[in-house]
């Protein structure tokens, strides 16, 4: 199956004129600056119009945290469609640690693309958190993603003219609901967490995989999202670092009470997980009890 795209969690950008966002320590960064994957929100969180609005009374409601029923996705491939997703159904808990297991092009990336909400379903239904993400504006799209979720990628994705601190609290400015003496605490407690102290103040060119990875999932969980996905976070990381890393991901879902959905091809990392959903060719083929 040809490539399907990759996880891409941040919206399009602001324009570069835009105000630059300013960290705790006084250093600010303009939105033309940043790399593309980095850029600030065309505008702020918000909805328009029923569809597009968001209802927490309905999401409280949900056992649920997420919920396919029968989801499609095709992509367009010259004059032929790929089928990446072919009638999926699954559902996750809350405070669940889910692995997706599947060779590459099974649509395990598809699948967190849904869920993550930077794609939609060309049919059946995908509810995050309660909302019917099929049914959301752009906006309301960009508020759930800012408030109730957090992404890890295999490449990590960090700023890097950013040290670890500002990494870390970029997405607490992006929400724009904290002071600066609010977010250095968030961010310090964290840090901690992670094991990352004695770095705070270095750059990701200074850090090993295993340090920058910590990174990643520390700014995954700062602004206390309700679900974490990850697509392929131990890929790039020899196994020995791999497995701290799910270690280290395992004891926050223990903690904080963090839901994970995250995919891997290492059955040493599938053994960590709760549950172990296996995709092939776009569909759900069998679900196994992890050994956790």
């Amino acid at each position: 199956m040809p490539a399907i795209p990759g996880l891409r969690p941040v919206p399009r950008a602001r324009t570069p004129d835009a105000a630059p966002l300013e960290f705790t320590d006084g250093k600010s960064l303009t939105p033309a600056a940043m790399p593309n994957h980095t850029k600030v929100p065309s505008s702020p969180p918000g909805t328009t119009g029923t569809t597009g609005t968001p209802d927490s009374a309905a999401a409280g409601a949900q056992l649920a945290l997420v919920e396919l029923v029968g989801a499609k996705k095709d992509y367009p491939l010259g004059r032929t469609v790929v089928s990446a997703l072919r009638g999926v159904d699954l559902v996750v808990g809350r405070g669940e640690f889910v692995a997706l297991a599947g060779p590459s092009g099974s649509g395990k990336t598809t699948l967190l693309n849904l869920v993550g909400c930077v794609d939609v379903a060309t049919a059946g239904t995908v509810r995050v958190d309660g909302h019917d993400t099929g049914r959301l504006s752009e906006k309301a799209l960009t508020q759930l993603r800012l408030e109730a979720l957090g992404f890890i990628f295999q490449s990590f994705n960090l700023i890097a003219v950013l040290d670890v601190f500002q990494n870390i609290e970029f997405p607490l400015l992006l929400q724009g609901k904290l002071g600066r003496l609010e977010r250095a605490e968030r961010v310090r407690t964290i840090v901690e967490k992670v094991g990352l102290t004695q770095q705070m103040k270095q750059r990701p060119a200074e850090l090993s995989g295993g340090q920058r990875q910590r990174v990643a999932i520390a700014r995954a969980l700062v602004t206390r999202p309700r679900l974490v996905l990850a697509d392929e976070p131990t890929a790039n990381l020899d196994s020995e670092t791999g497995e701290r890393i799910i270690d280290l991901m395992r004891e926050l879902n223990h903690t904080e009470g963090t839901t994970f959905l995250f995919s891997t091809h290492d059955p040493k990392i599938m053994s960590h997980a709760d549950r172990v959903v296996h995709i092939a060719d776009g569909r759900v083929v069998g679900t196994a009890a992890g050994h956790a």
